[in-house]
């Protein structure tokens, strides 16, 4: 008997140990590793990246738009591929090995362009990651509407692919992309706040509702679920 209680004895302290060792977050897997976790809880508002590639005149300009939208810290890196005559595919993601390359991990959204008619066509976004959820409804295009060359030129006499190879920001255009953000979040003050890593800029105040259809969503759900408290009203005492 008592044999059998030194042994829960041991085997428990063991387990303290080890949940200990898994909680301290002064080694690896630690603070280290949690500073350099993106930051899930940034909003994206999709009307406006959906806005943006409709009227990019080419990925570069596609980078430069998605960047000013997105609110954190990170960069957006782009990827477009020409699947098929008409058909596009574009993805963002967070190149978080800096290897110029599209992993699965690393998606925040595809958006796939495709044709319907002569002279007709649809998109549609969809979210991935921690932004997974979101679908766009799909979105029309046709021939005269106002569009950027990235969209127009597939509604041209003779339009061929040009990207067939594949286009994705490089690690180096990263840096550039960085800077030219700076610089417009400096020329709009009062659209961006300084933001720390893991944090969103212009986020509202605990107090405050969000504004908009996009406004404190992510992936087209909320960050959280507010309940609503029910009042009690106190209790009257008999005179």
């Amino acid at each position: 008997m008592i044999s059998k209680v030194k042994l829960l004895a041991a085997a428990l302290s063991l387990s303290v140990i080890s949940m200990g060792a898994g909680c301290d977050s002064s080694g690896p897997g630690g603070t280290e590793r949690w500073a350099t976790t993106e930051n899930t809880n940034v909003k994206i508002d999709w009307d406006k990246v959906n806005e943006a590639y409709k009227l990019a005149e080419g990925p570069e300009d596609l980078e430069k738009r998605v960047n000013e939208i997105y609110e954190g810290d990170e960069i957006i890196s782009v990827s477009v591929k020409d699947e098929d005559d008409k058909t596009q595919i574009v993805t963002g993601f967070f190149d978080k090995n800096t290897n110029g390359t599209v992993e699965e991990p690393e998606k925040i959204f595809t958006i796939k362009r495709e044709p319907t008619g002569e002279g007709t066509a649809q998109y549609q976004t969809t979210g991935y990651g921690a932004y997974y959820g979101y679908h766009s409804p799909f979105l029309g295009l046709a021939s005269g509407m106002m569009m950027g060359m990235m969209m127009s030129n597939m509604f041209m006499p003779g339009y061929a692919p040009m990207y067939r190879g594949g286009y994705t920001t490089s690690p180096s255009r990263a840096g550039q992309i960085s800077s030219s953000r700076s610089a417009h979040r400096a020329a709009n003050p009062t659209k961006y706040q300084r933001s720390q890593s893991g944090r969103s800029y212009n986020r509202p105040s605990s107090g405050s509702r969000p504004s908009g259809r996009s406004g404190g969503r992510i992936g087209g759900g909320r960050f959280g679920l507010a309940r609503a408290g029910r009042t009690v009203r106190p209790t009257r005492l008999a005179d």
